[in-house]
């Protein structure tokens, strides 16, 4: 790592620290650089500590509230202070497991009190707890505790799939909501535009046998004032047997193969006059007793 030395010379490198005793005892720390020792006064390089920022993944199972076992990987990064470095150097032998353990001991102690949903939702809160308990125990020994993440929070296989279960289940029902509105509107939509079509028909039809009654009157009063000694009965006969002879006319024309059979004769288009004309009467009496 760029850190050499020997028995009267050493160089320690840019991101680290030297420790330097005499006679066993600690003397000073070396900054980053070459330095002479004089072995015969005692004096010699008792190692060197790295300043840089330092990684530890530490991996807790616990339990929440709810009876839930999790595992929460939490991501501690700390580094060597520098002015205290002769701390971190005599006071612990293994400072990743010194962390490891008070990381253990922060988490189980506080994960027990929150159920799943509100770890998930603070976990922040736990991290700033593990890194106040860190700070203020390995501030002592000579590290910074620089910064703690809550990596990821594992529940149980089995926990996991019945809360995406839940969330599915959920997201159906409120799909079935959605769906029932849309099916709704387009019920409603449906019947509006049924009703406006039987009322646009109703209105169409109504015109269409206003303009046949109009046409009728204004064909027989031609026919009154142009030919004398003629009723209305009589031009009225003459104008059905005309209509009728021009339907004759138009279903022979027609290209379609619909054979339609009519009874033809003198009589009976006296009969469909006849019953045309009782028809238009009645009508006519209906709606007059509707007025009264």
């Amino acid at each position: 790592m760029g850190n050499v030395f020997c028995v009267f010379c050493g160089c320690v490198g840019q991101s680290g620290v030297g420790v330097v005793e005499r006679w066993g005892r600690f003397e000073k720390l070396a900054e980053p650089g070459f330095h002479f020792f004089n072995p015969l006064s005692g004096e010699c390089l008792a190692g060197i500590l790295s300043t840089r920022i330092n990684s530890l993944d530490v991996r807790v199972e616990t339990k929440t509230k709810d009876n839930v076992f999790v595992q929460l990987l939490c991501s501690i990064q700390y580094r060597v202070i520098k002015e205290n470095a002769d701390d971190a150097f005599y006071e612990l032998q293994n400072p990743k497991e010194q962390i490891q353990a008070y990381v253990f001991d922060v988490v189980r102690a506080h994960v027990p009190r929150m159920t799943l949903d509100a770890l998930f939702e603070q976990k922040g809160d736990v991290a700033r707890a593990v890194l106040e308990e860190l700070e203020k125990v390995m501030g002592a020994y000579g590290y910074n505790i620089e910064h703690i993440l809550l990596v990821d929070i594992i529940p149980d296989p089995s926990v996991r799939k019945a809360m995406n279960e839940i969330n599915a289940a959920q997201r159906l029902q409120l799909a079935s909501v959605y769906k029932g509105e849309a099916e709704k509107i387009l019920l409603v939509k449906k019947a509006e535009a049924d009703a406006e079509a039987k009322y646009l028909g109703g209105v169409g039809v109504a015109r269409q046998r206003q303009a046949i009654t109009d046409g009728l009157r204004e064909n027989i009063l031609n026919f009154s004032h142009k030919v004398g000694g003629t009723s209305a009965k009589e031009v009225m006969d003459l104008i059905m047997i005309t209509q009728y002879f021009d339907t004759i006319k138009d279903l022979g024309n027609s290209s379609k193969n619909t054979t339609v059979f009519i009874p033809h004769g003198p009589g009976h288009v006296r009969d469909i006059g006849e019953q045309i004309r009782n028809g238009m009467m009645e009508g006519a009496s209906a709606q007059i007793n509707a007025a009264e």
